[in-house]
């Protein structure tokens, strides 16, 4: 089966989407992950069943999650909510999956300080090793442990950065003169949909800089057909798409520019009065840091219906100038 690359959500491949995913929200908490695969096998302590055990580094964000290679890579994060017994040694169960003695690796990973990683197992029971936590910290020490930095770019009260999350989500705030002035707008392309809320919005621009423009030989192909044109009263082809129709289009704007990072980001994204300019520097800067992201996967959706753009139901009522 061969991958096929697409603009925004760049690679598919084998049913799974790949994404770059972002790190770290706290800077006084930098989180971490091994520094690169850790193999373990034995026996489980109950169950006396060989088992073989991998722990693989995993973005900022994901937690600890365990995997079961012998149910289809079934996965069972290590949250209280998946708690199932705890009478001799601490059992994981989701959906009638189990994951026994789960808590010597517990110890170890939040005792050295690990965050994230993915513990793939072949068996329903963690091996017992020598009975302690000490084979894991030994191999942690070994191998290293990372820290995931965060990625922004600042200048001024400007300001653009990445940071971990679910789904793919977005905040932006402009702060235009008038009539448009300060406005926020937030979206998770994730659990929203970007045909709906973001895809209708169209660039704008400044009468009064029109002829500017025009003399750096841009905009030459502008009109009212393709463009907001704004006077100081408000958009002189009004009515807008959207009441808040100018910060969305500055969303459309940075979804297109982060995608020269050729793979959808995972995580969150806060811009400031930022640019294209700005949008960019950040995709240079997580290029050339290897050490802020990662490769993460998630299975491929159902592609989304295509919205009805002339119909009613592209966002919140418009407003027209004053």
């Amino acid at each position: 089966m061969r991958c096929s690359s697409t603009l925004l959500f760049a690679v598919d491949c084998y049913g799974y989407r790949y994404y770059l995913a972002n790190f770290s929200p706290n800077p006084t908490h930098q989180e971490q992950t091994v520094e690169s695969p850790l193999a373990f096998s034995g026996v489980g302590l109950h169950s006396g069943a060989p088992v073989t055990m991998r722990l693989l580094p995993a973005p900022a964000g994901s937690g600890i999650v365990f995997r079961r290679t012998d149910l289809d890579n079934f996965e069972i994060p290590a949250t209280g909510r998946n708690v199932a017994k705890v009478s001799y040694a601490t059992s994981l169960m989701r959906q009638g999956v189990l994951i026994s003695t789960t808590e010597h690796l517990l110890s170890a990973l939040i005792g050295m300080g690990v965050d994230n990683v993915i513990v793939e197992l072949d068996n329903l029971e963690l091996p017992i090793l020598d009975g302690s936590a000490k084979p894991y910290v030994e191999a942690f020490l070994a191998a290293g442990i990372r820290t995931l930095r965060p990625v922004d770019v600042r200048e001024g009260d400007k300001f653009i950065g990445v940071y971990p999350g679910d789904g793919y989500s977005i905040t932006y705030e402009i702060d235009f003169p008038a009539p448009i002035g300060n406005d926020t707008f937030s979206v998770d392309l994730e659990t929203e949909t970007y045909g709906a809320e973001i895809a209708a919005a169209r660039t704008f621009g400044y009468k009064a800089d029109e002829q500017k423009l025009r003399n750096m030989g841009l905009i030459r192909g502008a009109g009212p057909e393709n463009a907001i044109i704004l006077t100081s009263k408000g958009p002189e082809n009004g009515p807008l798409r959207f009441s808040d129709e100018y910060v969305r289009h500055k969303v459309l704007d940075l979804i297109g520019d982060l995608a020269l990072a050729g793979k959808r980001i995972q995580g969150k994204v806060f811009a400031m009065r930022a640019g294209h300019a700005m949008h960019t520097a950040l995709v240079s800067r997580l290029i050339k840091d290897r050490s802020a992201w990662e490769l993460a996967y998630a299975p491929v959706a159902k592609p989304e219906p295509i919205p009805n753009l002339a119909g009613a139901t592209l966002g919140t009522p418009a407003f027209q100038g004053t």
